[in-house]
């Protein structure tokens, strides 16, 4: 009897997705454009975040969103108020943006011209970490209240990620949150991984991290 044939349809499907985000990525920095993916869980304080990063740096670069989401506008329309451009991408219930749909979003934005773009990506700390977006940087936030033994349930996650935030560390003593084990989970995984204690609330720690995407966006441009 002949041997059936086994087809890795999921090692194919990412193998051009991958090929793809790579296309996208050297067309965005011939351009310098510097695509970054923000991924997080619901909660974490993910527009918050942005919404602070955006008003650091709004001045001195030309930055553009785009909001994913499963169904809603909402994150889309705060993010508006700062007055940069931004636009909502519906996923039609999938859980993640491919390089593909990364695309279709920037040509709807209008990226060309922008030094930094914002991809926030669907909330949550599975699907998002498997696909290649095309992205220059890869980054989470992860809050406080989420515990610090996050890294050993989705360590995908934070493997691929170049930079973590931990936010809201205005709530850590009301929390049994070890920022030490953190580190040392993270960085088992990652060790190239930049970590950023911040609160998006109190703007504790916002500079430092502000300052390395302002940075990270100079080099790429280079």
């Amino acid at each position: 009897m002949d041997k059936v044939r086994v087809i890795e349809v999921k090692e194919n499907i990412l193998g051009n997705n991958d090929k793809a985000a790579a296309i996208l990525r050297d067309k965005l920095h011939t351009k310098k454009t510097f695509l970054m993916n923000l991924m997080s869980s619901p909660g974490s304080g993910k527009t918050t975040t942005l919404m602070h990063t955006i008003g650091a740096l709004k001045d001195k670069i030309k930055i553009g969103v785009m909001e994913a989401d499963i169904d809603s506008s909402v994150d889309a329309e705060t993010i508006a108020t700062t007055g940069v451009k931004s636009i909502q991408l519906h996923t039609g219930g999938m859980c993640h943006l491919d390089a593909a749909m990364t695309e279709q979003g920037l040509t709807e934005l209008g990226w060309e011209g922008l030094d930094l773009v914002v991809l926030e990506n669907v909330g949550n700390l599975i699907c998002p970490a498997e696909f290649d977006t095309g992205a220059a940087k890869n980054v989470m936030i992860l809050s406080v209240p989420e515990g610090h033994d996050k890294p050993l349930k989705y360590p995908l996650m934070f493997s691929t990620v170049n930079a973590v935030l931990i936010n809201k560390i205005d709530v850590m003593p009301y929390f049994d949150f070890d920022m030490k084990k953190l580190e040392e989970y993270v960085h088992r995984l990652n060790p190239n991984a930049k970590i950023f204690p911040v609160s998006a609330k109190t703007g504790e720690g916002m500079e430092a991290w502000e300052d390395w995407l302002l940075n990270e966006i100079k080099a790429w441009q280079e």
